[in-house]
């Protein structure tokens, strides 16, 4: 593990996935049906401690590959995916027209330039390849990446500061993006690219279903079901499918 604290890196980085449970299980099934992953050339943009990539090698594919700011985490990443390695989101260390999927969860709204990290990830994919992006919705009830008061940093969940105006908001939490659903849509504009699929979804609890079993199954399925609802609109995070074309 890396020798900085947890809250340390969550308010620079957020925090990484550390084990593999129903929630990641669920992201996923949802990826390998947006996007092609048996036998493909995948990349997994800001991989935390590799989790999916480790995933997808064993089940689905050799050939992953995958990158993080942070070195601590490319190497515990590496364990299990070989080609880890150190970037920036802003200037991928690949060639155009590489990958077959990338993955992008939960990462393009810790990165220094949204804009410039989604044009470098349209770039190293190949037409006909797919991005399949995660990133969290501004109308969540509570921000999950702490927030900042009296200049100290709050690691932690906390009620209903995206729902405040932005110059309010982004005192609390400066350290993080959200994004409603046409600002996610807003980062591809210009780049050769065609949405295929965008919905919001819930997470998927399992830290209260550990703690409150019966009562975080019945929370969990409840907003699953509310996903096929108007209720979505208040979903933990924006998914966005988005495919290449030929320029």
């Amino acid at each position: 593990m890396s020798g900085h604290s947890p809250s340390t890196l969550a308010a620079a980085r957020g925090e990484p996935s550390y084990v593999w449970r129903d929630g990641q299980e669920r992201r996923l099934r949802m990826i390998g049906h947006w996007a092609e992953l048996h036998g493909a050339r995948v990349l997994e943009a800001g991989c935390g401690l590799g989790m999916y990539s480790s995933q997808i090698r064993r089940r689905y594919s050799l050939h992953v590959e995958a990158f993080d700011v942070e070195l601590e985490r490319v190497k515990e990443a590496r364990r299990d995916t070989p080609h880890a390695l150190v970037a920036a989101a802003e200037a991928l260390p690949y060639r155009s027209n590489l990958f077959d999927t990338i993955i992008s969860n939960e990462v393009i709204e810790h990165v220094q330039d949204d804009r410039l990290a989604v044009r470098e990830m349209v770039r190293v994919l190949k037409p006909g390849g797919r991005i399949v992006l995660f990133c969290p919705n501004r109308w969540y009830p509570v921000e999950q990446h702490g927030h900042y008061w009296k200049g100290r940093y709050h690691f932690g969940n906390t009620p209903l500061i995206n729902y405040l105006p932005d110059r309010w908001r982004n005192k609390l939490a400066p350290h993080v993006r959200t994004y409603t659903a046409r600002q996610v849509r807003r980062l591809f504009e210009g780049l050769p690219v065609r949405i295929v699929h965008q919905s919001r979804i819930f997470g998927g609890y399992d830290n209260i279903i550990q703690r409150y079993p019966r009562a975080g199954r019945l929370l969990r399925d409840t907003l699953y079901v509310l996903e096929r609802t108007p209720f979505r609109f208040f979903g933990l995070s924006h998914l966005l499918v988005v495919e290449k074309v030929d320029a």
